[in-house]
């Protein structure tokens, strides 16, 4: 995999047997990078509107789909805990949903 530029923010690496949804593991790669990257890797208004999308589409879920999300995001906090990762990444993905306007049940 070739080494991302300086300034490029990059979700780790996810092993497959976490079992997470990929898509979701799509969603997060690309939500980080639009997020935070500085701006001579991203254009920030295209990033910002890019992320706005991605909010949207997320706010969709229901039921079954949204179950399986909240508990992938669990498992996801969990890993990052017992890899140590920084606080502000686990805070991340414990308040992803909230972020993005994701309220239903």
């Amino acid at each position: 995999m070739p080494e991302s530029p300086d300034g490029a923010a990059v979700f780790p690496l996810i092993p497959a047997e976490l079992g997470v949804h990929p898509l979701l593991l799509g969603m997060l790669h690309a939500y980080v990078f639009l997020e935070g990257s500085e701006d001579h890797v991203v254009n920030g208004a295209a990033a910002e509107e890019g992320m706005q999308y991605l909010a949207t589409y997320l706010q969709r879920l229901t039921g079954a789909d949204l179950k399986r999300v909240r508990e992938d995001l669990q498992a996801l906090v969990g890993y990052a805990k017992h890899e140590k990762w920084p606080k502000q990444q686990i805070r991340f993905l414990q308040d992803f949903l909230d972020d993005n306007g994701v309220t239903g049940e």
